[in-house]
């Protein structure tokens, strides 16, 4: 409920009413107010910066529109009384504008003189009821949720919260305006140069997966003013070695414009990953070393050509289930301010009514944002398209994506989001990519995700892993992930490289130490070692942590190099986390979310670095790339492809025999050979020519011991060559024939390719 008025004897409200701050800048000399009986709105201003000229402009689009004449600002509030434009100058001064145009909830207006780098505000007047889910504060000033550019950072203070804390239901008189970030007009001109999108198929693609700045943070041969920025990722010292490992896309860790929680920025530290989105159209500032007055915008761009040119592509890591204003308590920093029930998915009262001054979240950040409400869905998708048509991205890893297929809070493959990008024209031909679970029990979906989506495969990282730390169950569910996880995406038509397939990630340990520690040790965050998972499933082979024991260091890299070798040929898309391929570690800090600082920078320095498994990955990718065998598009059906010929997959024993029935319950089987034909694939070439290809045979011995092996005598391949191999007496080059018994060394990789 709203404070009862005192109106003074003039019939205005005091300039010291403690509702009504006066705001900084040049315009808080004057705040006249009309009375509380004002059949428009109990609470207006008067300014100078209100009797400027303001123009109707018009309702699209949203955001701000730089123009020679004018610029056009467009915002949607429909349940405020008020909107106010307000332009912010070097010198912390601000000049209010009224808008008076309001056309289907969105408030819009025009003015003449902007020039490109303003930045700019709202504030916004309107019913204050919190239990209701009306939360208009105009001493709050408000991020423009369509802005282009964002200038400034988050400072942790009482003001950024549109209620007075300890006291929810009171609204809080303090002006936000000196601690929050601000919009910036923008007009960029950036020159293309006839870039286009490489639109590679999902097959030929792999992904590396790495920060913007921890991926250069510490690089040596990266200027030192662009290190941790879009600038830095553009140079030929990251563009030539992530073309030169064999990678074909970058997956971008969050560049929405993010802000730390305030939690965290009391205890020092920040949030690094960027998984605590403020704007969905504006790449984060704090990448740029051009500036924060739209110059952000030109260099994310000149990053992406960059890109472009070297062949590849660029997907963003996009968080669109959540936003970084929490819960009701959280602060209000952009869309709650603007209206509160068109963003976030209310919660329940004790009866089940809607509780608008909580949120429903299956997120586990404090709110979700409600995609089936019609303009938080326009948002997601004009963000989207934003990113295809502008800054033109590849695609999307969309962070939580079960959060936003929720109908009536049921997850639904039918929602309005689903069915939107799927008929849109556009956004159905840009990779799309699905985390398919949320942070609830119900919301885990590996597998269900409609056509055109692509899922992160987590089966395929828990199994391997337990494979090569030998406490897999079986090598069943191994080969199932090696030829693609046909048992998720088979049955509806899908097609092995609907599963992203990878090890590591961001979340949890990084390769190295996967390898090195069986425990998390998270103390640098502050939170007593408790946060980040205890179901690691890794191995730290008898010691935890490093150590100066060079056989036992050297176990460990040939395990993270059995384990990248694995990822990279099996069926499906492989995506690398960025510096696993040469030693990347985090201390065995397996929730780094935190951690802006060198626990989470890749260092570039040869000295401690695992080039061995860089070697290894780099061959696999080789591989990969030049045998179309290792990367098919249709599922391995066990027979032969041609009349006569040999099956186009075969599981074979180590004693040289195909795998039978009964070999595939053998809790103590733990190597096991993957024969892959390329005479001919059963996929045809671009102009339906029958493509034939070298044939291979993959072995991966997991056990603790050498392993005997036999290579089948038969008529498919009689001659072969070592072409990768993590065991150092079956070197690279090494001729095998039909019939031969090779001795595989303990837990290690030979691929054999026919000759």
């Amino acid at each position: 409920m709203r404070a009862p008025s005192s109106p003074s004897s003039s019939g205005r409200r005091p300039v010291s009413d403690p509702l009504r701050p006066s705001f900084g800048g040049h315009c808080a000399r004057v705040h006249p107010r009309v009375g509380d009986n004002d059949p428009v709105s109990p609470r207006l201003w008067r300014s100078e910066g209100e009797r400027a000229a303001v123009w109707p402009g018009r309702a699209w689009p949203l955001g701000a529109t730089w123009g020679e004449e004018s610029t056009n600002f467009a915002v949607h509030a429909p349940r405020a009384t008020t909107a106010w434009l307000c332009l912010l100058d070097d010198e912390g001064g601000e000049t209010r504008h009224r808008l008076t145009e309001q056309t289907l909830g969105i408030w819009h207006g025009a003015l003449p003189g902007v020039a490109p780098g303003t930045r700019y505000g709202y504030r916004l007047d309107g019913p204050w009821d919190p239990a209701a889910g009306l939360r208009f504060n105009p001493n709050k000033l408000l991020l423009d949720p369509f802005a282009r550019a964002v200038s400034g950072s988050l400072t942790a203070d009482p003001a950024i919260f549109d209620y007075t804390l300890g006291d929810p239901g009171t609204m809080s008189p303090l002006d936000s305006a000196p601690y929050v970030p601000v919009g910036v007009v923008v007009h960029d001109d950036f020159d293309w140069g006839g870039d286009q999108p490489l639109r590679r198929r999902w097959r030929d693609t792999v992904i590396y997966e790495l920060h913007v700045k921890g991926m250069t943070a510490l690089h040596d041969r990266v200027p030192e003013h662009l290190r941790g920025t879009y600038a830095g990722l553009a140079t030929p010292a990251v563009v030539d070695y992530l073309k030169d490992l064999g990678v074909t896309a970058v997956e971008l860790l969050p560049v929405h414009q993010f802000v730390p929680e305030p939690a965290l920025a009391e205890r020092g530290l920040t949030n690094y990953w960027g998984y605590n989105s403020l704007n969905y159209f504006s790449p984060h500032n704090g990448y740029a070393a051009s500036g924060d007055r739209g110059q952000q915008v030109g260099e994310f761009k000149a990053m992406v050509k960059a890109f472009h040119d070297a062949g590849l592509e660029v997907i963003l890591d996009v968080v669109y289930n959540h936003t970084a204003e929490a819960g009701a308590l959280g602060p209000t920093l952009s869309f709650r301010g603007f209206d509160d029930s068109i963003y976030y998915r209310v919660g329940s009262d004790a009866a089940g009514g809607p509780a608008p001054e909580t949120y429903w979240d299956v997120t586990g950040c404090g709110n979700t944002v409600d995609a089936a409400q019609p303009f938080a869905l326009r948002l997601i998708l004009d963000s989207l398209r934003y990113w295809v048509t502008e800054m033109h991205v590849d695609g999307f890893r969309f962070d939580l994506m079960s959060a936003l297929t929720r109908v009536d809070r049921k997850v639904d493959m039918g929602s309005h989001l689903l069915t939107a990008i799927g008929q849109d024209p556009l956004l159905r031909h840009v990779k799309l990519i699905a985390e398919p679970w949320d942070a609830s029990m119900d919301g885990y979906r590996v597998g269900e995700f409609p056509p055109p989506w692509v899922e992160w495969n987590d089966q395929y990282r828990d199994e391997i892993r337990d494979f090569w730390r030998n406490h897999s169950p079986g090598i069943r569910r191994v080969a199932t992930r090696l030829a693609g996880s046909s048992d998720l995406y088979a049955d509806d038509g899908r097609s092995p490289y609907n599963s992203i397939n990878f090890i590591t990630a961001h979340d949890g340990f990084t390769l190295r130490d996967l390898v090195t520690y069986e425990h998390k040790h998270n103390e640098a965050n502050g939170e007593d070692n408790r946060d980040g998972t205890d179901n690691n499933r890794s191995w730290n082979h008898g010691v935890e942590g490093e150590t100066d024991d060079r056989a036992l260091v050297g176990v460990r890299r040939r395990q993270a190099a059995n384990m990248m070798a694995t990822l990279c040929l099996s069926n499906g898309v492989p995506m690398i986390t960025a510096g696993d391929e040469r030693g990347r570690t985090q201390r065995g800090n397996n929730n780094a979310y935190c951690q802006d600082n060198e626990i989470s920078w890749i260092d570039w320095r040869p000295d401690d670095a695992w080039l061995d498994v860089y070697e290894v990955t780099k061959a696999a990718l080789r591989l990969r790339r030049e045998h179309p065998a290792l990367r098919q598009r249709h599922w391995f059906e066990g027979r032969p492809t041609i009349r006569g010929g040999p099956k186009d997959l075969a599981w074979l024993h180590p004693t040289g025999r195909e795998m039978e029935a009964e070999d595939w319950y053998d809790p103590d089987l733990r190597t096991i050979g993957m024969f892959v034909s390329g005479a001919p694939l059963r996929s045809p070439g671009p102009r339906g020519e029958q493509q034939v290809d070298a044939s291979f045979m993959l072995w991966f011995n997991a056990t603790w011991l050498p392993q005997r092996i036999e290579l089948p005598e038969n008529d498919w391949v009689q001659r072969g060559t070592v072409a990768l191999s993590t065991d150092a007496r079956l070197p690279v080059g090494t001729e095998v024939k039909a019939g031969d018994r090779l001795t595989l060394g303990r837990r290690t990789v030979v691929v054999l390719r026919e000759s």
